[in-house]
C-alpha cells in the first residue's frame, strides 16, 4: 500500500495560537537552513544527556535518503513531514514524519501488534512513524525553535500528527528513539509509553586504550586483548578516514562490504550506493570511515557518524570473514578514536548483549505509540505493561554483569 502524496500547502490552522500546521512531502519544501535550526539549535540538548549535535536529524542526512530513492517512491516510507508555522509563515517546529505501509527498518518491534490487528479484521498499515530512517539513534523527533514554550509546540505538532492520521486513515503514530522529556510529555498526553535498550560505550575520562582497559576485570582485559591480536594476525591494517579523504574509491569499497554483509543478513539492504555519495558530499566532516585492507586490497569496513560529544556506529559489512574483525573495527576502533577525539559516550546500534563483555553498557530507549483503534490501543497497553517490568529487569541485571573491575578487586 502506498500512501498519498502530500501537498506543502495542506495545512490546520488554529486562530488562537496563531500558527499553521502544514505537511511536506520533502525535505525539499523546506531550506536546510530553517530545518537544521530547529533540528540542532546551538547549545541545545539533541538527545543524549551529553550531546549537543545529532547527524541523523539533520537536512542533510535525511534529504539524502529521500534524494537517493532510499525512503519515499515505492520504499514503504513515504515522507510527510509535520511544519509548525508561525503568524509570519517562519517554522517554529517540525517532526521527520513518514507513512509506513510496513514495519522495516523501524528497530522498534510492533509485527505483532500488526499481525494480530490484521486478523482481526483490521488495516494496520499504513501508520505514520516520526523517526529517522533506519537509524537506531535517540534524537530529538519534535524539533522546537528554542524561541518557543516547548510544551505548545509539542502540542501543535501532535495535532498536526493527529490531523494527518485521520486524513490518510492511518491506524497509528509511532515516535521512535525519543529523548526521555520528550517520552514523558508525551506520556502526558495520553500515548502509551514503551522502553528497549541498548549498550553503549561511556568514556569516563580515560586517556587510552589501555587505560580503559585497565578499569576492566583481567579476564576481560585478556580477552579483549587476544581478539584484537587475532583480528589483526592475517597482515590486516587498518585506516581511519574522514571529511575530504574519503573519496569515491573508498565508498565503492565499502558499499560492496555493506550489500555483501547486508544481503545475507537482512535479505534486501536499506541503502543504496546514491546514498553514500550524497552523505559524503553533504556531511564529510561527520563521517569516521574506518576500513580494514589485506594484501593491498580493501577487505571490510565501519562507518560512524560523529556528533559533538558521541560516536554513532552505523554499518558495517566484509568480503572476507576473519575473527573478530568486525568487533575491532566496531567496537575497539570506536573505542580508541572516542578516547583520542575526547568523546564521551559510542553508540554502536542496536541491539547485541556481546556488546557487554567489550566494555559496553545497557541503556534504556524510549517510544511512544498513539493508537486509534479502542480495542487495539487496550491491547498493547496490557502488553506494554508487562513488557517494560521484563525489559527494565533485564537493564538492571545486565548493568550488574559488566566487566569493569568489581569495588573487592585489586
Amino acid at each position: 500500500m502506498t500512501a498519498p502524496e502530500p501537498r506543502a500547502d495542506r495545512g490546520v490552522s488554529s486562530a488562537a495560537l496563531e500558527i499553521q500546521v502544514k505537511i511536506a512531502g520533502g525535505l525539499a519544501a523546506i531550506p536546510a537552513e530553517r530545518w537544521d535550526a530547529l533540528a540542532n539549535p546551538p547549545g541545545a540538548p539533541a538527545g543524549q544527556p551529553d550531546e549537543t549535535y545529532n547527524p541523523f536529524v539533520s537536512h542533510a542526512f535525511l534529504s539524502a535518503l529521500e534524494v537517493s530513492g532510499c525512503v519515499g517512491g515505492r520504499s514503504g516510507w513515504q515522507p510527510m513531514h509535520v511544519l509548525v508555522e508561525d503568524a509570519d509563515g517562519e517554522v517554529i517546529a517540525a517532526a521527520p514524519c513518514y507513512a509506513k505501509a510496513h514495519s522495516q527498518g523501524e528497530y522498534v518491534f510492533d509485527h505483532a501488534w500488526a499481525d494480530a490487528y490484521e486478523r482481526a479484521g483490521g488495516s494496520y498499515y499504513p501508520k505514520l512513524q516520526v523517526s529517522v530512517p533506519f537509524t537506531p539513534v535517540t534524537g530529538p523527533r519534535l524539533l522546537l525553535s528554542p524561541t518557543v514554550e516547548p510544551a505548545a509546540a509539542r502540542a501543535a505538532l501532535l495535532a498536526g500528527l493527529r490531523a494527518l492520521r485521520t486524513k490518510i486513515d492511518a491506524s497509528s503514530i509511532h515516535l521512535t528513539f525519543l529523548p526521555k522529556a520528550d517520552w514523558e510529555a508525551l506520556g502526558e498526553r495520553g500515548l502509551l509509553k514503551r522502553i528497549d535498550r541498548q549498550f553503549h560505550w561511556l568514556n569516563d575520562g580515560y586517556t587510552s586504550f589501555d587505560d580503559f582497559l585497565a578499569a576492566l576485570s583481567s579476564r576481560k582485559r585478556k580477552t579483549i586483548r587476544r581478539e584484537r591480536r587475532d583480528a589483526l594476525s592475517a597482515g590486516i591494517t587498518v585506516e581511519t578516514l574522514t571529511g575530504r579523504d574519503i573519496r569515491e574509491a573508498h565508498w565503492d569499497a565499502f558499499f560492496a562490504f555493506y550489500m555483501d554483509t547486508g544481503s545475507r543478513k537482512w535479505g534486501r539492504p536499506y541503502l543504496n550506493r546514491r546514498f553514500f555519495s550524497l552523505a559524503g558530499e553533504r556531511m564529510a566532516d561527520r563521517i569516521v570511515l574506518m576500513l580494514a585492507k589485506r594484501a593491498g586490497r580493501y577487505i571490510a569496513g565501519a562507518i560512524n557518524f560523529r556528533g559533538d560529544k558521541t560516536l554513532f556506529g552505523r554499518n558495517w559489512g566484509c568480503v572476507e570473514d576473519h575473527p573478530f574483525l568486525h568487533f575491532e573495527l566496531c567496537y575497539y576502533q570506536a573505542i580508541e578514536y572516542a578516547i583520542a577525539h575526547g568523546l564521551t559516550r559510542v553508540e554502536a546500534g542496536a541491539q547485541g548483549e556481546h556488546k557487554l563483555a567489550r566494555g559496553y553498557r545497557p541503556v534504556l530507549t524510549y517510544s511512544a505509540h498513539d493508537i486509534t483503534d479502542p480495542a487495539l490501543r487496550r491491547a498493547i497497553a496490557e502488553y506494554l505493561s508487562r513488557e517494560t517490568l521484563y525489559v527494565a529487569a533485564a537493564a538492571e541485571e545486565l548493568a550488574e554483569a559488566t566487566p569493569f573491575k568489581s569495588c573487592l578487586e585489586s
